[in-house]
């Protein structure tokens, strides 16, 4: 188990070398000068060179990235913030945990209300609760965060006045952006729980333990449960990584002080440094919540930690 997760962790190296080159590239192409932007349209040309100058705005292409690179591996230092002259890392920590447990919250909430939707809908195939509720999961999934974050905050809000519709202080003031937040996750969880649990109720196990004259409910919770959750598992996992890296529109929406809501203000200030801090700290926590989803499948399958040792 140890050498796998050694493995693993080195093979994260490459896969954020390229994300910082991909995002490093990117923001270097982009139209716009970010010593105008953050200096302002009456900044004199003296005063936009020495701030060029001052952070290497001057240099080749491949020089900027290699300093970048070399101060995050070897100093830790992912950058400086154009707009609030603070280290990048220190802004991203100070916003990560509204994000963080925005995205828990509504990964919570995808887990409670999908799979127990899903396996009554499995082992009532075609029955009406089956029917409404793949309705509502296709509903779910065809719904953007955005709009239904704004519909979210028109009736409980603004009609109905019994929740807030900003802030993050507070419980009720969690309840709406992680509602909008875990709809799609829950059409999602939904769905794979259903499919995963109809594949499984049908084998030859399940029905050699059905003879044996199992109650049903152990048939259903640990038989074929246990089974079917490792592809349920494999998308929670997913989808935890997915909502920390999209809850950019939510906190945008509902005025979360989180880290999505950071790199929108940094893309609209041009302030390079924060969006690839961002974008290289969200590709580390999504990569971080893969391994230990890898490492929650032998758990949950015996055979797969025989297979890791």
């Amino acid at each position: 188990m140890l050498k796998y997760i050694l493995r693993r962790i080195i093979m994260l190296v490459p896969v954020l070398l390229g994300v910082a080159f991909c995002v490093f590239t990117l923001l270097y192409f982009t139209p716009g000068d970010p010593a105008r932007m953050v200096l302002g349209d009456l900044a004199t040309d003296e005063a936009i060179k020495e701030f060029r100058d001052k952070e290497g705005l001057n240099d080749p292409f491949l020089v900027q990235f290699g300093n970048y690179v070399y101060k995050a591996v070897f100093k830790g230092d992912i950058g400086r913030s154009y707009s609030s002259k603070r280290p990048v890392m220190q802004e991203i920590l100070t916003a990560f945990p509204y994000t963080l447990k925005l995205s828990a919250f509504a990964m919570i909430i995808a887990i409670i209300i999908g799979i127990p939707c899903g396996i009554i809908s499995a082992i009532k195939q075609y029955s009406w609760f089956d029917t409404i509720t793949m309705i509502f999961a296709m509903i779910g999934l065809s719904m953007p965060v955005f709009w239904l974050g704004l519909l979210l905050i028109l009736l409980f809000a603004v009609k109905l006045r019994w929740l807030p519709s900003s802030g993050f202080s507070t419980f009720k003031a969690m309840i709406l952006p992680s509602v909008a937040l875990a709809a799609q996750s829950i059409s999602m969880v939904t769905r794979m729980t259903r499919s995963s649990m109809l594949e499984v109720i049908r084998a030859d196990y399940i029905r050699t333990a059905r003879a044996k004259g199992q109650k049903e409910s152990i048939v259903i919770g640990v038989h074929a449960l246990r089974n079917a959750l490792i592809p349920v598992v494999t998308l929670c996992g997913l989808q935890f990584g997915q909502l920390l890296s999209g809850a950019i529109l939510t906190e945008s929406i509902f005025a979360v002080p989180g880290v999505g809501r950071l790199m929108v203000n940094a893309i609209m200030s041009r302030d390079y440094p924060m969006v690839q801090g961002g974008v290289l700290f969200i590709a580390i926590t999504f990569s971080i919540v893969n391994l230990l989803v890898d490492l929650l499948y032998a758990y949950i399958d015996p055979r797969i930690k025989a297979e890791l040792k």
